[in-house]
């Protein structure tokens, strides 16, 4: 299969699960040229805000695949990917993305995130939710034990 017609297949994804009472986004995860998962948003349909159709393809391909790091696949999602979407993409190792809409045209049917991006570049004491560091030097003993462990996994 080519690029397009991977997007195709995302995009059909995406207007199914319209008609299914889910958000208008989808995604596949491809590795060596073949579907591996695919995804779709069911954030309002799961009462889940995580379950985008990125995050959900995401899940779906470390559960088949036996792994948490996606390096040697590629994406390919109905839309650009949201903040919180480009996280678990860069925490997963994919490989690339291909998006068919922009954050422009998602803002225009009322998914905006833009308000995410302005939050991010601001300090946390400046930003719209209340953020109040606590417990600093007590907070640091997770750390100490990770540092300190000689069988972890790097991820």
């Amino acid at each position: 299969m080519r690029h397009d017609d991977f997007m195709r297949q995302v995009i059909a994804l995406a207007v199914e699960n319209v008609k299914n009472n889910g958000g208008p986004f989808g995604a596949v995860i491809v590795k060596d040229g073949k579907i591996v998962a695919t995804g779709v948003n069911r954030v309002t349909a799961n009462n889940d805000p995580t379950a985008h159709a990125e995050v959900s393809a995401i899940r779906a391909a470390c559960t088949k695949l036996g792994t948490f790091d996606l390096s040697g696949c590629v994406l390919y999602t109905s839309c650009e990917p949201c903040p919180m979407c480009l996280g678990a993409i860069y925490w997963a190792h994919i490989d690339k993305i291909y998006y068919g809409a922009n954050q422009h045209d998602a803002a225009a049917v009322d998914f905006d995130d833009s308000f995410i991006y302005r939050e991010l570049e601001l300090e946390p004491c400046k930003r719209s939710k209340p953020v109040e560091n606590i417990l600093h030097d007590e907070a640091q003993a997770p750390f100490n034990e990770w540092r300190a462990k000689t069988d972890k996994i790097e991820y």
